[in-house]
This record gives C-alpha cells, structure tokens and sequence, in this order.
C-alpha cells in the first residue's frame, strides 16, 4: 500500500511540473565523449535521468520501477546486437506500453512508465553505455534473477548478466 502511494506520489509531482502545453519541451545535453568508462557520457546520462526511479541503492521494497540492470538483463539476450539494443530502448522511451515491453514482471509491479521525452542521442548514449557495460546492481539482485529464471524463460534474458 505504501509503495503504491510513493508512486502516485511521484507520478502527481511529475506531472503537475510539466508545462501544459503542446510542444515537449526538451533539453539539449553537450557532454563531450571519453574513452574511460566512469566518463562516459551515457554513464552520466544515465545516473541523472534514469536513477531518480531505477537507482540500484533503493530497497527492493521501497522500489517504483525495476532497477537499470533488470532492464539491461531483459532486454539483451547472448544474440542481441548493441543496435538492436538501443532501437529497443528508442521506441520504449517514445512510447511505452505493454505491448511492446519485455518486462511482464515489472509492468504487472509498477504499471507502464510514463512518456519522458528526451533527445534520440541522449537515449543513445545511456543504451550503448548500458550495452558495453557492466552497471550498479542491488544485492537482493542475483537471488531475485534465480528465483524468476524458470518463469522468464525465452524472454531475452542473458544467462552472462
């Protein structure tokens, strides 16, 4: 009951800070690129956008989406290009919803995440990091994948993560 609260929560104080208006609006990021992984710029990217609700360090149970490596490990399987990878995390971002999502386990949790528009590049640049990376990853994670494998079976999920 809490947790559904902190979401709604959330999710009212996301929306009542949008402007109403017709056009997104949209940021644009300059973050030059670097060869060593803690510069990254997807890494960056990442830990400012996407951490406010898939930080790894939030407690299973006080959780309002999956964190960063569930996503990774559902959606990169041991055949799955870096393209197709970042194609997958581009239409997500556009539109997401539950037909397109390979996270059954998490939509059924935390419902569908709301539209958060952002440049192609910069879902780009947090993809390709994710892809090439290895990324923060809860304690409670490794038991909860042993737990789900016989359930996830065929969806995706890489054996290596």
């Amino acid at each position: 009951m809490k947790t559904k609260f902190f979401a709604l929560l959330v999710l009212a104080a996301m929306i009542s800070s949008c402007k109403n208006n017709n056009k997104p609006e949209t940021k644009t990021i300059d973050i030059e690129t670097s060869n060593d992984v803690a510069d990254h710029p997807g890494k960056k990217l990442m830990e400012t956008y996407c951490y406010a609700c898939h930080d790894a360090t939030t407690s299973h149970d006080n959780r309002i989406a999956p964190p960063m490596i569930a996503i990774k490990t559902h959606y990169i399987s041991d055949n799955t290009t870096k393209e197709e990878f970042t194609n997958d995390m581009l239409v997500w971002m556009k539109k997401p919803s539950e037909d397109i999502s390979k996270m059954p386990g998490a939509i059924e949790r935390f419902g569908v995440m709301p539209v958060m528009v952002f440049p192609d590049r910069v879902i780009k640049q947090i993809s390709e990091y994710m892809y090439d990376n290895d990324i923060a990853q809860p304690e409670w994670f490794e038991e909860h994948l042993r737990q789900q494998q016989g359930r996830r079976k065929g969806m995706g999920m890489n054996k290596n993560l």
